[in-house]
């Protein structure tokens, strides 16, 4: 994981182009470099070093005039220098450097050989390809200057004042100059009428146990976020099994207000069942309020939930990285991809449900993708998401959509992923875990921090503002006075037009109540986080 910088176009010094990167030095703590390449082409790197810790520094050169850098991870890289690039001569033992490889055998026409997440830009000469992997879980924005120069970089405070236009780059796209944006990633799935697929247990829990398996590859220690919710438990647990057949402790982290909070109560209890060395950390209200400038800075995005969500996150990255950890699995993805979220329950019918799942998993790039990235970087901390997997992808989302609808299970979501991992002989999770009803990780944490939040933003924002919040603020015009009051957070670090722009709101469905928190939804139980300590210490 790191930062990439790349200027197509315009010949800028060594030490403005190293100032520029360095307004992202946060992604990659470890090392930087920079190179020009003959036709005046800039390439910078910041390097977080996960894989091949010795010989893997960035900008790489191919076997000629090629370069690259790269951001994510390459699962198969191995198997590619065993198979595809068997040939090929390498300089480095790490993943990214077979992307500029399989760029110098097939010309752009690879994307579909890579298994993993990333975002890069590759130069050979005056050509270049900059490319997004399949559903935008490492970010990547591009913009051109006043002199017509392109600019990529993975995260949008390089290019603000640079350039005089830019947005987000499309997840599951590629860039040449010829070409413009050639979507390369189009599923069967992208077609609600193509979840036939017959539900498969088996599958969908082999899926996920061979993509996590794959997020294991690392040369430091590794961890999991686990919040005692479904999705981070079942990827701890499976992590927990894949690691002890190795001889590896698995590390766990939890956060919570206190220790009442509902996500730490339930996480203590998974930590304990896999035997993990846990670890606990507890923030409070002011603290978190105290760093959401620093926050928006970093998150790029004045969405609501994202900004709730990313507080807690972002402390559980720091006290993480400080434990010496540099990498850790999390469960984006799932709510998305099974309909997890409580406003799912009221889907009319289940192609409603099937077109829901499909919009928010192609929408993830904009809000938890956006949040786990970033909130975790902002540390030098690289989350992986297993259930993202596009192997795991397919398995679920082409599966028949009345298997995923919580009215065939009287109301329960995620039923065929529970169902999947209830195996009483040999059970990956306890029973009042494995069957938790969704809690969103902001509600989770306790549940005060969204109200004293909404109460604090509220009292900073005036009736006069809102009443003219449409005049000053066109696109995406805040709705209530804690959307207004991130905003105006947004605007002072990004007051560009085109920055606004690449924000997208997270906003449920089918619910009269259109505040993201899981609580707005009416079949969401409140419940009282002492008796639950009290209940699941007598189990």
């Amino acid at each position: 994981m790191c930062g990439i910088l790349a200027v197509i176009g315009k010949r800028l010094s060594e030490e403005k182009i190293g100032g520029l990167s360095k307004r992202m030095s946060h992604r990659g703590p470890d090392e930087s470099d920079v190179h020009v390449t003959e036709e005046g082409y800039v390439l910078s790197h910041e390097r977080l070093s996960i894989v091949d810790l010795e010989t893997g520094k960035q900008p790489i050169q191919g076997t000629s005039t090629a370069w690259m850098i790269h951001n994510g991870e390459i699962y198969n890289h191995q198997d590619l220098r065993n198979n595809e690039l068997k040939d090929h001569t390498f300089r480095t033992t790490g993943d990214s450097e077979v992307i500029v490889h399989l760029y110098e055998e097939y010309g752009v026409d690879f994307l579909d050989k890579l298994d993993g997440v990333f975002s890069f830009v590759v130069v050979d000469g005056k050509d270049f390809i900059a490319a997004r992997d399949p559903i935008g879980v490492k970010p990547l924005y591009y913009g051109t200057d006043d002199e017509g120069s392109i600019w990529f970089s993975s995260e949008m405070k390089t290019l603000v004042d640079q350039c005089s236009s830019f947005a987000a780059f499309p997840p599951g796209h590629y860039y040449t100059p010829e070409t413009g944006f050639v979507e390369y990633y189009t599923p069967d799935w992208f077609d609600y009428k193509k979840a036939t697929k017959e539900l498969d247990l088996s599958k969908i829990r082999e899926s996920l146990i061979e993509a996590t398996r794959k997020r294991l590859m690392a040369d430091v220690p590794l961890g999991v976020l686990l919040s005692g919710g479904l999705d981070s438990s079942l990827t701890s647990s499976i992590a927990a099994r894949l690691m002890k057949d190795s001889g590896q402790k698995l590390h766990s982290f939890s956060i919570g207000l206190d220790e009442t909070a509902p996500d730490l109560v339930a996480a203590r209890k998974v930590a304990e069942f896999l035997g993990t060395e846990h670890s606990e950390f507890h923030f409070t209200v002011e603290e978190g309020i105290d760093i959401l400038k620093k926050l928006v800075w970093h998150l790029e995005t004045y969405d609501v939930t994202s900004i709730r969500a990313s507080t807690p996150m972002y402390f559980l990255s720091k006290g993480i990285k400080e434990k010496g950890v540099k990498v850790v699995l999390s469960g984006e993805g799932a709510d998305e991809i099974f309909g997890g979220y409580l406003y799912f329950k009221n889907a009319p019918t289940a192609d409603d449900f099937q077109k829901e799942t499909i919009r928010r998993v192609q929408r993830l790039a904009t809000a938890d993708c956006l949040r786990a990235d970033k909130s975790t970087m902002a540390h030098g901390l690289e989350a992986r998401v297993p259930f993202l997997d596009k192997a795991f992808l397919k398995t679920a989302m082409e599966t028949e959509a009345v298997h995923k609808l919580p009215k065939t299970y009287d109301g329960v979501e995620k039923y065929i992923l529970r169902k999947a991992f209830d195996t009483p002989e040999q059970p990956f999770l306890p029973d009042e875990v494995l069957w938790r009803q969704k809690e969103q990780f902001s509600d989770g944490v306790g549940y005060s921090w969204i109200d004293e939040l909404i109460a604090f933003a509220s009292a900073r924002v005036t009736d006069e503002q809102m009443a003219t919040a449409a005049e000053k603020y066109p696109y995406n015009t805040p709705a209530t006075k804690e959307a207004y009051f991130y905003r105006e957070i947004f605007h002072s670090h990004f007051p560009q037009e085109n920055a606004a722009k690449t924000v997208k709101r997270w906003i449920p469905k089918w619910q009269e109540d259109l505040d993201p928190s899981g609580r707005a939804n009416t079949s969401h139980v409140a419940t009282n986080a002492k008796k639950q300590l009290e209940e699941l210490a007598q189990l």
